[in-house]
């Protein structure tokens, strides 16, 4: 009886090390096609198979991706566009990919454990959607990183980290929008801003004043929210109701404003009907533009003009990415770091077209 062959001999044969053999049958990590041609080569000529039961427990993979979410009491999250379209974009990956998508929530005021998650929900991977720039979260997401967690931050970056990131480009797409308006004549235009605990808020803020700057709409000293024009900066938290209540701030300046960047469709559908009640109207006494070309900048009277985000795709591609990384060891090839962002486009529509000239 011919005795059973072994991964050693394989693995000899190949002139690679067991490590390897096991990756190309298992089907983990990263391999060179001609590394992986060797050993199956190998594989064949020694009449080599590979114990079922053991590639099994060798893969010790759950087929589940976790996804992370913020609890935001009042909020129906699934509704919201960037969610829902982030989420679409992650499902249709993990379907192709042979995953199911786990949803967790993080509740609120308790402190994030991201390691935890592996074991607790017991997931291959794990994307974090809405995590915020607060020393706790930093720590945090550290863990994980510096743990070797396949893990990816979906459109939030940490300045001076080196975190697996998938997000857009939107100091550009900021600086596209302002870049609009002035060319068609606005001078003072205001910033309808979110929150600074997220990387995009301040990467739009960049688009803003570089715009402005290169244009010599804003003095060269101005690096911050607080040195800001008066009248020129608002702040939000990315909701209707919180553009619904920059209005009121906004109502003692507008007479002397040409137009409004706002970055998101939500804040800028809030202000629009918050000016409106005041009798002040879009397309007509000022311009505005919003942004994540959301459906319902579509149907605003008039339509709203916004910045197209890729959130489907980046949902996505953060899927594909963090899927690749599980299991990878062969530190050859890549170091496996995940860092992609992805082109926005400005959509022009009605609201960012009026009449300046006063």
């Amino acid at each position: 009886m011919r005795a059973i062959v072994t991964r050693k001999e394989v693995a000899a044969l190949a002139g690679v090390s067991e490590a390897t053999v096991s990756r190309v049958f298992n089907g983990v990590g990263p391999m060179r096609e001609s590394t992986k041609q060797r050993v199956m080569k190998a594989a064949e000529e020694l009449h080599y198979h590979p114990n079922a039961i053991a590639q099994s427990f060798a893969r010790r993979r759950s087929g589940n991706i976790g996804v992370v979410l913020p609890y935001v009491p009042k909020v129906h999250i699934f509704s919201t566009y960037y969610f829902s379209e982030v989420l679409s974009g992650i499902g249709e990956q993990s379907k192709e990919s042979g995953y199911d998508m786990l949803l967790m929530f993080r509740s609120p005021g308790e402190e994030s454990n991201y390691s935890a998650f592996f074991r607790s929900y017991k997931m291959d991977a794990c994307l974090i959607l809405g995590a915020t720039d607060t020393p706790p979260e930093r720590a945090a997401i550290r863990s994980l990183h510096e743990g070797g967690y396949p893990y990816c931050l979906v459109n939030q970056r940490f300045v001076g980290e080196r975190f697996h990131v998938v997000e857009a480009d939107h100091e550009a797409g900021s600086y596209d929008a302002v870049r609009a308006l002035i060319e068609q004549g606005a001078r003072r235009i205001a910033f309808l801003n979110g929150s600074a605990e997220y990387s995009n808020s301040a990467d739009r803020f960049r688009g803003y004043v570089r715009a402005m700057k290169e244009a010599g709409l804003l003095e060269a000293h101005v690096e911050d929210y607080t040195q800001m024009p008066e009248g020129l900066y608002y702040e939000g938290n990315y909701s209707r109701t919180s553009g619904y209540r920059a209005a009121t701030q906004m109502a003692t300046y507008i007479q002397e404003l040409d137009a409004v960047f706002a970055s998101n469709d939500r804040m800028a559908i809030g202000l629009i009907q918050g000016l409106r009640e005041q009798g002040y109207f879009p397309g007509h006494d000022y311009a505005i533009i919003g942004y994540d070309n959301s459906d319902a900048a579509r149907v605003t009277d008039p339509p709203l003009s916004s910045v197209m985000v890729p959130f489907y795709e980046m949902g996505r591609l953060a899927a594909r990415r963090v899927l690749e990384r599980i299991g990878q060891e062969d530190d050859s090839l890549s170091d496996g770091h995940i860092d992609e962002r992805l082109q926005t486009k400005l959509v022009v529509r009605a609201s960012s077209a009026t009449d300046v000239t006063r």
